[in-house]
């Protein structure tokens, strides 16, 4: 693993003459690539879609206009330390502040990456009380930092007291370990997930490279002990803005029993402006893929609106009212538009 811009230089990875300049990202954002990660990096390619996400760049000091230090409000729906609240009926559980490596879009990069990054027992403690005193809560999203970089023995002691409050039915675990670091999904881990209540795993999957036979093998340990699988993804600039690029990630994840659930949009999060994109060139990558792919390979395209308001659905609707005519317009996937219910073309 690379941890320092020096290791990055000793890879390969980066030329030596941007080191002053890759020092200065790092002293702001934690920086790590994986063996496997950086296995997949292609080096002599300025544009490699692996390297944009893994690998720091210059673009990460030039700060932009919209940039927020808390792009989806974590901090204003967050109760106490290791808790965000922002839904009715579901929690995240932040166990863990540190990943196996470090996306340049993170939105909670400025978070991420520091010390030990274990939230403390008593801490711990304190997050599952809240969880057992709030009975409106359904769902536990265990997030972080990474989850799966938790021990065996730590994640299924975090199992084991979610699945003993009653009113929670549905544990959620969202990682980049089964792509980032799949070796780390050994048996032990995926026994430590056991339990009574209903368990998902969440991976997090950009480009179809990252879709090893590693991952495969990762994903399929989980799914033959019964653990259904989603993957979400961020739309980024210059990694899979693509139509054919997210057909192939989202076919090559439906192939390995993994549902696709969200495509975020990118977050305003420090630094992240050059993975942007805007939310009609977003709208225009889904129309696309609406009559390429199977309806199994077809995630919400989301936004999730800046001050901790929560995700909304950003797909423009293929179906509008025609009060005039009262009958509603449709357009089909591949552009037309047809009138609901259609002319009775036996009248008159």
């Amino acid at each position: 693993m690379s941890q320092s811009i020096d290791d990055l230089i000793k890879a390969g990875l980066v030329a030596p003459e941007r080191a002053a300049e890759l020092r200065r990202v790092a002293e702001r954002f934690a920086v790590a690539v994986t063996d496997e990660m950086a296995g997949l990096i292609d080096p002599a390619d300025p544009a490699d879609p692996i390297a944009a996400q893994f690998l720091p760049s210059g673009a990460e000091l030039r700060p932009a206009a919209d940039d927020l230090s808390d792009p989806i409000g974590d901090d204003a729906r967050s109760p106490l330390p290791g808790i965000v609240h922002r839904y009715p009926d579901r929690v995240l559980l932040k166990p863990i502040l540190v990943c196996p490596v470090y996306c340049r879009f993170c939105f909670r990069r400025e978070q991420i990456g520091r010390g030990h990054g274990l939230l403390p027992p008593a801490a711990l403690g304190r997050a599952f009380a809240y969880i057992a005193e709030h009975e409106e809560v359904w769902e536990v999203i265990v997030t972080g930092g990474d989850p799966f970089l938790l021990s065996p023995r730590r994640l299924k002691a975090l199992v084991q007291r979610l699945d003993a409050i009653a009113h929670v039915a549905v544990i959620r675990f969202h990682t980049r370990v089964p792509v980032a670091a799949p070796r780390r999904v050994t048996a032990a881990l995926t026994e430590a997930l056991a339990a009574d209540k209903a368990v998902y795993v969440v991976v997090h999957a950009n480009h179809p490279r990252e879709l090893t036979p590693a991952m495969r093998d990762a994903v399929g340990r989980l799914t033959r002990a019964g653990i259904p699988v989603l993957s979400q993804s961020v739309l980024l600039r210059g990694v899979n803005d693509d139509p054919s690029v997210l057909e192939a990630l989202l076919r090559g994840l439906v192939a390995m029993r993994v549902k696709p659930y969200y495509l975020h949009h990118p977050d305003l999060a420090p630094g992240t402006a050059h993975f942007r994109l805007d939310i009609a060139a977003g709208q225009r990558l889904v129309a696309a893929l609406r009559g390429r792919v199977s309806g199994l390979c077809q995630p919400t395209y989301v936004l999730d609106i800046p001050g901790g308001f929560g995700k909304v659905p950003l797909c423009p609707s293929a179906a509008r009212s025609d009060e005039v005519h009262g009958c509603w317009l449709v357009t089909d996937p591949a552009g037309r538009q047809h009138v609901y219910p259609p002319p009775d073309r036996d009248a008159g």
